[in-house]
């Protein structure tokens, strides 16, 4: 195709990998096991936590939401990009990217909604057990929820709104595996990408003070956790928090260098790793991380593996 039909087609070529084909057919091959992986991983969790009374707190509730999230989020992605590899065909229309971006972005910011209201619930937990029933009552719970999913529909609006009506003007070849709005601003020939940096800066003031609400709650947890006289106490303790704070970690820490770091013409394979690293590895380590960790998800597990029925006794959060 010549490059004066690549800059007037409707859609955009998805550079992504290899042009080997090869190597197209094993990346489509690793990203399917991955995407299987990460999908029935995530939706026990859903199951059990839906399923099982012992499952029915504060935690688990924003657990399910956040494995709801992940099965979300990787599937935005990763399945276009096995189409694409495996029909050896790397167009993707202008109506999918706009879907992907918007998608991509959206559940993004509720990732991160979620993930700050996970480390207020552990708070809660840990600095006022006495008084956690009361902080995070049904209602409560069921309100963070709700402005997690709206948080993360306002972050998608706009960064659609301000991508899209960019004049797209450069051969319209993205460098990534799916559509990239850093990639997708290089497009542009004009001054006319300013909005979507400034909605970037306004999510980023946004990310941030959720990042520091985090770390706050963390410095008041590991205060409190260190002050617990017994060592199976604390132990317990860390067992919840760490794997979340992992979580939360990693998934800021690529992110972020990802959209901070200016896009180069010639994109490297640490490029393209980097981007797995906050677009497929979170999604399929969340269930993992918080199953492997807790005694009660392992039992719930167990359960479910063994045929087991689930018993729904009326339960603290069993009305969510």
């Amino acid at each position: 195709m010549i490059m004066t039909n690549i800059t007037t087609m409707s859609g955009f070529l998805l550079m992504g990998f290899s042009d080997i084909r090869e190597l197209q057919i094993l990346h489509a091959l690793l990203f399917l096991a991955v995407y299987l992986l990460t999908v029935a991983g995530n939706l026990i969790i859903i199951i059990i936590t839906t399923a099982d009374q012992h499952l029915q707190a504060p935690m688990y509730y924003f657990l399910k939401h956040l494995s709801l999230l992940d099965l979300s989020f990787i599937s935005v992605t990763v399945p276009q990009s096995i189409n694409n590899s495996l029909m050896d065909n790397s167009y993707i229309s202008h109506d999918q990217c706009i879907l992907q971006v918007f998608f991509f972005t959206s559940l993004a910011g509720a990732e991160m909604a979620i993930l700050t209201v996970m480390s207020y619930d552990r708070y809660a937990a840990i600095c006022f057990p006495l008084h956690y029933e009361v902080i995070m009552d049904p209602s409560k719970c069921q309100w963070a929820v709700i402005a997690v999913w709206l948080s993360g529909s306002i972050s998608g609006i706009s960064y659609t709104t301000a991508t899209f009506s960019i004049t797209f003007c450069k051969a319209k070849i993205i460098h990534q595996f799916f559509c990239d709005i850093p990639q997708l601003l290089k497009l542009s020939c004009s001054n006319d990408y300013l909005a979507v940096i400034g909605v970037a800066a306004f999510m980023c003031a946004v990310s941030f003070m959720c990042f520091t609400s985090i770390i706050l709650s963390y410095i008041h947890i590991f205060s409190t956790v260190l002050r617990i006289p017994s060592a199976e106490g604390r132990s317990k303790a860390f067992s919840t928090c760490l794997p979340h704070l992992f979580v939360v970690s990693f998934y800021i820490s690529t992110g972020a260098f990802a959209f901070l770091k200016p896009t180069s013409d010639s994109p490297t394979a640490f490029d393209l790793m980097n981007s797995i690293f906050y677009t497929v590895i979170p999604p399929t380590l969340n269930p993992i991380i918080y199953s492997l960790r807790n005694e009660t998800m392992k039992e719930a597990f167990r359960k479910l593996l063994l045929g087991g029925k689930f018993t729904r006794k009326k339960a603290f959060l069993s009305s969510c």
